[in-house]
């Protein structure tokens, strides 16, 4: 079964694959990398000019990387918020999306935050840098195939 913005979607021919609904009922859509930028900006002009949140997780290790986004649809009057959740994987030999940064400016530190510990660079992001970890850290501390390195101060802290 598809959602109003799956179908909204199709009849103008902008790919993507419905993956059907989560336990509120709320529709999650999964979109190409090549294609996200386009439809990103297609979406808020649809009226999802809210970026509730954005996150990113490891699939399976040594497979794919997702980056995930909360899109709300406020409107002066409405009671209840429409709501769609956008799915954008890659591979993680090279895990690159386009940014959104300049469609919703509140994904900036969430871009950053899945930069520094998944690796998924966020093309055209205007600060991409490490916030968490410092910048000499070596690997991505939320990879399924991150291993952590030894740290004897914690131990001798005993």
């Amino acid at each position: 079964m598809q959602g109003t913005l799956s179908v909204w979607l199709a009849k103008r021919g902008l790919v993507h694959r419905s993956l059907g609904f989560d336990y509120q009922g709320i529709e999650t859509l999964q979109i190409k990398p090549e294609d996200w930028h386009s439809i990103a900006v297609i979406l808020y002009v649809y009226g999802y000019n809210y970026l509730r949140s954005q996150c990113a997780y490891d699939v399976a290790p040594g497979g794919l990387l997702a980056s995930v986004y909360h899109l709300t649809r406020i409107e002066y009057g409405v009671n209840q918020a429409e709501e769609v959740c956008i799915k954008v994987f890659t591979h993680m030999s090279n895990p690159r999306i386009p940014s959104v940064f300049w469609v919703w400016k509140s994904t900036d530190f969430q871009e950053r935050e899945s930069y520094d510990m998944l690796g998924i660079t966020y093309d055209s992001h205007p600060r991409l840098k490490r916030i968490l970890m410092p910048e000499s850290w070596i690997g991505w501390p939320l990879r399924k195939d991150y291993i952590a390195p030894n740290f004897y101060e914690i131990e001798d802290a005993y």
